[in-house]
């Protein structure tokens, strides 16, 4: 067991919490339930969450960030936990619970720390208009190249 586990004070959903993230994560597992309090693993993180009542809420405050390897990764996971709940900015997203979450890749952190502090500028400010990251855009404002346009769905035939 971790020294330090994050604490989570939910109104009273903190069981269908833990089932909604341990669905989405795939290193994940619900340890304990009671009617009070869950423990549950994410990707290897512990948590404990509580039935408080509506007492306290969660705020941006305190976000749970998480280090996604490529686009696609982003995108699967940004698609599940801003399902009922809100996209802010920057590639944050409050869930459904109220808790909010970083969506972050790997790329962004490389265009901030580049050797290129211009590129890495162009990165920030590219980043301060999005909703959820767009890497090939982060990449691109890095480079100092227009981003690439995003080719349109294609549309299904009508029978």
């Amino acid at each position: 067991m971790p020294k330090i586990t994050p604490f989570l004070w939910f109104n009273k959903d903190a069981a269908q919490a833990a089932r909604f993230y341990t669905s989405i994560f795939k290193h994940s597992e619900i340890l304990s339930v009671s009617p009070m309090s869950v423990s549950f693993v994410l990707e290897g993180q512990h948590f404990h969450a509580f039935n408080g009542g509506p007492h306290f809420t969660f705020t941006p405050a305190i976000s749970l960030f998480v280090d996604c390897k490529d686009q696609a990764e982003v995108d699967a996971l940004w698609n599940k936990l801003v399902k009922g709940g809100k996209p802010s900015r920057c590639g944050w997203l409050t869930d459904k619970y109220g808790l909010s979450w970083q969506i972050i890749p790997k790329a962004l952190g490389k265009a901030f720390g580049g050797s290129d502090r211009a590129g890495a500028a162009r990165a920030r400010e590219a980043m301060m208009g999005m909703i959820k990251i767009d890497v090939k855009a982060i990449e691109a404002a890095y480079r100092g190249t227009p981003a690439p346009k995003a080719r349109p769905a294609k549309r299904r035939a009508r029978a």
